[in-house]
């Protein structure tokens, strides 16, 4: 298991390499639709410079506030991060890049939060990065125990996860297997890797992911 430090280091490299992707973007780019629900490129982003300038007292309050609406709760975040144009939103996102400023929850949750949503603004954009393996087996090994901000452990449960290209293995059941990327943004939810993945299980976890 990495140390907290560690992964604080993990999350800062990877939000590192997501701005170096996000400066090559025009203006149709982060108006593109990610893989997030109805959230565009732009927005995707507004709610990571969220998520690491909202500690756990402010999180509290803002749930409270918006009544246990997380939607509610999340557009307010979003659009208080939101800049008035892309390279608004792009400078507040740069602004966090080293936070380890955060909502309650272990920091193997933040870790996952940008590489989820990293891939759901690279996907749709044709983008060919991918973090390590290393950073994506963490993040796997976290949401195929456990429901946090996604149903993760739910959509893994009765499934046996293979990574083709790790040693990674967990769960028992029918088997579905795949990149060590595809496998953790199935669970979170992102049908489209799917599209990646083969085994026994395959459908069913498609079929979780709508």
């Amino acid at each position: 298991m990495t140390d907290h430090d560690q992964l604080w280091r993990l999350v800062h490299a990877e939000r590192s390499a997501l701005a170096d992707d996000l400066a090559e973007l025009d203006s149709a780019q982060w108006a593109c639709r990610s893989l997030c629900g109805e959230w565009t490129v732009e927005q995707v982003v507004a709610h990571l410079t969220a998520v690491a300038s909202v500690g756990p007292l402010r999180w509290v309050a803002s749930v409270l506030g918006a009544r246990f609406d997380t939607d509610l709760h999340n557009a307010r975040r979003l659009a208080e991060h939101l800049g008035t144009t892309p390279d608004d939103t792009f400078a507040n996102f740069r602004r966090v890049l080293t936070s380890t400023t955060a909502p309650l929850g272990p920091t193997a949750a933040w870790l996952g939060e940008v590489v989820v949503h990293a891939q759901d603004i690279r996907r749709p954009l044709g983008i060919p990065r991918a973090p390590a393996i290393e950073v994506t087996t963490e993040v796997a090994r976290f949401y195929a125990r456990k429901d946090f901000a996604v149903n993760s452990g739910t959509a893994a449960d009765g499934l046996r996860l293979t990574a083709t290209d790790s040693d990674y293995t967990t769960g028992s059941g029918l088997e579905v297997s795949g990149p060590t990327l595809s496998l953790t943004m199935a669970i979170a939810g992102r049908g489209a890797y799917c599209d990646d993945l083969t085994g026994p299980g395959a459908e069913m976890l498609r079929a979780r992911c709508s």
